[in-house]
């Protein structure tokens, strides 16, 4: 499991105002790739899925952040949309170290 995103305590925030829904969002979609086990992938297809998972993330992360282009509290939903695909970014460079390594099967 990558391990940077069980970190996130998704029941504290209750959404009160549209900052906080879109934030909401962006930790269910932290959520999801918590889930996302890279030691688990052995093929190209496992390769394949989890790369998938990390691009579909990240656009529906940017979706979340051009709702807020004008915002008051874009502040809170760009610190945690550059957060998320910070580790993003560190997900996809770890499956390529995997595939690197020579663990992904063809």
């Amino acid at each position: 499991m990558f391990s940077a995103f069980s970190s996130m305590d998704y029941r504290s925030i209750r959404a009160r105002t549209p900052a906080e829904t879109a934030v909401k969002r962006l930790n269910g979609i932290g959520e999801v790739l918590s889930s996302l086990d890279i030691a688990a992938i052995h093929t190209q297809d496992d390769m394949t899925r989890a790369l998938w998972t990390l691009d579909t993330a990240d656009k529906c992360i940017r979706m979340i952040l051009s709702e807020f282009r004008t915002a008051p509290a874009k502040e809170q939903v760009v610190r945690e949309a550059a957060r998320l695909v910070d580790l993003i970014e560190l997900a996809r460079d770890e499956i390529s170290n995997y595939r690197d390594r020579g663990r992904v099967l063809s």
